[in-house]
Formats: structure tokens, C-alpha cells, sequence
């Protein structure tokens, strides 16, 4: 039955809803536009600066890695300093370093400014998503998640767009298209990291918006989980690093990272050499996949709700998605290939809201920041991996669906990680019974 307590808590959660997502979409709207968008500017820094299929994968990669590198020393000083402090300061640098790569000169340039941007990004989502752990219950977070990533979905929906209509500015200025494009987008990304400064509360105590009451009940519900809170991480770091569950978890990310990274960073590539010249019209076809992915982080999370059963649905997710992939290799319509690729972002970034709630409710305080930046550090090299492997393989062949095996291979892997995932939750579960919750379910 309902009480004032429960009442209390759902109006404070509707005003943390309105208040902080629009904050959080816009600022990470704004990291997938300006990690993404070199995508588009692909086929121009070949031909303007000799940048070629393998070197360009390899670049587009290498901002995954210092991104990786750094995602647990990033969430490490965010647990010290606090969200608004850290997320500022996250957004202000990727913007101008995302500015600065109007500068690339060849392939040297390229490397160091995508390693530079991975640097300046790294910690943002961990932080995103140790917010979720400090102002939102686990009932809540995969419904928070869901509309967190509604901001990447609307970012390949809209920026793709965006960016193809900047590259048409090519010329003005003495400037080259995708010149224009970084410089832009880099540009509003440090007024987005302004707007973080001066509407991102870190934790409920600092939400003038809210009543002491309902700060309190929004931390009572966020941290009593029931999951580990110490904030000390001695005795515990084989929660954050080292459970199996936690290394589970980090390699189905890995490999949704992969497929996602492989193929996003170089459909804009695909349709071009289906016979798509126009560079906004580039963008707005490969902004279609957008709208599934839109699509697939509202549904999955209801289906949650109403069904439960979330790693049942990663499963469902994952077959799905390698279905799709080997019937994108086997099929001879352009149309039809479009199509698959955007029923895969359906099921792909559907897939996210589900895992990062799995994730969460195992871990909250300290851990948490630590736990959750050690997943994305492992999942995210895959951002790497991806677009390098596709690339390598594109040289070799000469052909832009060759790679698509290698991504069909790694999803099966990805698809015999989950009923693992299964049984080690059930396993943790146990162990962390109490030894007369044990004897009750134990045989007689």
C-alpha cells in the first residue's frame, strides 16, 4: 500500500526528472555528436588530407583508448570534487579539443587530436551514471537510463544532419566543410559545459529545488540498495574490478562497442559508395538509425517494467542483433541492407538501458564510482577495436561488407556471454544471503 513516504518520493523523483536529464541529455548529446561526427568527415579527409581507410580506422579508434585509460582516475577525483565540478570541466575541454581538430594535417595530427579528445572526455557517462546511483532508486534507474540515451539516439537522428549541413559550408571562409563542422560543434560544446556549471546540483542535498525532505528521501531510496556503499575501496576492489559479474558485464559492453563503434564510424562511408553524394543527405539517411535506436531505449526498459527479466532481454537483444548481422552479409539490396542496419541500432542501444541497471544494483558509494568507470573502461576499448579491425579488414579486401564477418563472429561471442552473465548473478546472489536465508533454501 501506498504511503505519504512513497508519495513523497515519487514527486521528488518527477522533479529530479525534469530537472537533471535535460542537463545530462544535452551535455552527452553533444559527446556522441563530437565523437561521432568525424564520421562524416571521412571520405573528405582522405581526399583533403591523404588520410587513408586504415589510418582513418585507427584514428577514429584511438580515441577509445585514451577514453579508457583514464575513466577510473576520471570518476576517482569526480567522487572527490563533485558532478558539477568534474562534468564542467569534462565538457569545456572535449569542446575545444573537438574544435582544435579542424587543424589535422595528416595522419599524425589526426592521431594526436582523437587522443587528446578521448582524454578530455573520459569519465563523462561513469559520471552520468554514478548520478543515477546518488538520486535514483533501482526500481527507477533503468527507466533514467532509458531517457539518458535517448540523447545519442537523438544525436544520430539530428546531428548527423547537423554535421552534413556544416560540411556543406565548404569553401566559405577559406575553410573545408568538415573544417567548419569540428569548429561549430566544439564551439557549443563549451557553452554546454557553462550550462552544466550553473544547472547540474552534484546530490540531492544541493538541489535548491528541492525540499530537505525531499532531498532525504531521494538519498534514503538512491543508496539503500541493499549494494555495497564503503567509501574506502580497500576490502572491496574485487567488487569493482574483479567479480565475475563485473568482468561479464565488461565484456558483453565490449563487444556491443565493437559492432556499435565498427559500423557507426563508417556507415556514413557505406552509403556513400551505394551512390549517396550529397553530404546532408548522407547525414539524414545515417540519422534513420537514430530513430530505432530511439525506439529500442524507451521499449526495452517498459518491457522491463512490466516483465522484469533483464538479462533475459540482454539475451533476447543479443541473438537478435547477430541475426541481423549475417543477414545484412548475405543480402544483395542496398535497400535492404540500410533497413538492417537500422533493426540492429534497435536492438544495440535498446540493449544499454538493461545492462547499466543490471550493473548498478550492485554497487553504489565509492564502489560504484569505481566499479561503474572499470566496466565502461573495459567496454569502451571496443570503441577502439572496432572501427580499427573494420578498417584493417576494408584495406585488405577492398570490400566494405568483408568486415561484417568479423562483427557477426564477435557478436556470437557476445551472445555466449549472457546465459554466463545469468548463472554468476544467480551465484553472487547466494553468497551474499544471509547464512539463515541459506538454510532456508536449503534442501531439507
Amino acid at each position: 500500500m501506498t504511503n505519504a513516504k512513497d508519495l513523497l518520493h515519487e514527486l521528488a523523483t518527477r522533479k529530479a526528472v525534469k530537472r537533471l536529464l535535460p542537463v545530462l541529455g544535452i551535455a552527452y548529446f553533444m559527446s556522441y555528436v563530437d565523437r561521432t561526427n568525424v564520421a562524416l568527415a571521412k571520405t573528405a579527409l582522405e581526399a583533403d588530407v591523404g588520410i587513408s581507410a586504415a589510418a582513418y580506422g585507427l584514428g577514429a579508434g584511438l580515441f577509445f583508448v585514451s577514453y579508457a585509460l583514464l575513466e577510473v582516475p576520471s570518476n576517482l577525483v569526480l567522487y572527490r570534487v563533485g558532478a558539477r565540478v568534474w562534468i564542467t570541466r569534462i565538457a569545456v575541454t572535449w569542446g575545444a579539443v573537438s574544435a582544435a581538430m579542424m587543424f589535422v594535417q595528416n595522419e599524425l595530427s589526426f592521431y594526436i587530436l582523437r587522443l587528446l579528445l578521448g582524454a578530455a572526455e573520459a569519465g563523462l557517462f561513469p559520471a552520468m551514471m554514478y548520478m543515477v546511483t546518488l538520486w535514483f532508486s533501482q526500481k527507477h534507474r533503468v527507466t533514467i537510463v532509458g531517457l539518458i540515451y535517448t540523447a545519442p539516439c537523438i544525436a544520430i537522428f539530428i546531428g548527423s544532419p547537423m554535421g552534413g549541413a556544416l560540411m556543406e559550408l565548404d569553401g566559405l571562409g577559406g575553410l573545408h566543410g568538415w573544417q567548419w563542422m569540428f569548429l561549430v560543434e566544439g564551439l557549443v560544446t563549451v557553452l554546454v559545459g557553462a550550462l552544466v556549471w550553473f544547472a547540474l546540483p552534484a546530490r540531492p542535498a544541493d538541489a535548491r529545488w528541492l525540499t530537505q525532505e525531499e532531498a532525504a528521501v531521494l538519498t534514503e531510496r538512491a543508496v539503500n540498495q541493499g549494494a555495497p556503499a564503503q567509501s574506502r575501496t580497500h576490502g572491496r576492489l574485487r567488487l569493482a574490478f574483479g567479480h565475475p559479474t563485473v568482468l561479464l558485464l565488461a565484456g558483453i559492453y565490449f563487444i556491443n562497442q565493437v559492432i556499435g563503434a565498427g559500423v557507426g564510424f563508417n556507415f556514413p562511408a557505406l552509403l556513400q559508395s551505394l551512390g549517396l553524394e550529397s553530404p546532408f543527405l548522407i547525414g539524414v539517411v545515417a540519422g534513420g538509425g537514430g530513430i530505432s535506436g530511439l525506439a529500442g531505449v524507451l521499449l526495452f526498459p517498459w518491457l522491463k517494467r512490466r516483465f522484469g527479466r533483464e538479462v533475459t532481454l540482454i539475451g533476447l537483444c543479443a541473438a537478435a542483433g547477430t541475426v541481423i548481422l549475417i543477414g545484412f552479409i548475405a543480402s544483395t539490396s542496398a535497400v535492404l541492407s540500410i533497413g538492417l542496419v537500422f533493426v540492429a541500432n534497435f536492438f544495440a542501444l535498446g540493449t544499454l538501458p538493461l545492462f547499466w541497471s543490471v550493473a548498478m544494483s550492485r554497487m553504489s558509494g565509492l564502489v560504484a564510482a569505481v566499479g561503474l568507470a572499470f566496466i565502461n573502461m573495459i567496454g569502451i576499448t571496443g570503441g577502439f577495436v572496432g572501427p580499427y579491425v573494420y578498417g584493417l579488414v576494408e584495406e585488405a579486401t577492398g570490400s566494405l561488407v568483408a568486415p561484417y564477418y568479423v562483427l557477426a563472429a564477435a557478436s556470437l561471442v557476445g551472445l555466449a556471454l549472457v546465459p554466463m552473465l545469468a548463472l554468476s548473478i544467480r551465484r553472487q546472489a547466494a553468497d551474499e544471503a544471509t547464512p539463515g536465508e541459506r538454510r532456508t533454501a536449503a534442501p531439507a
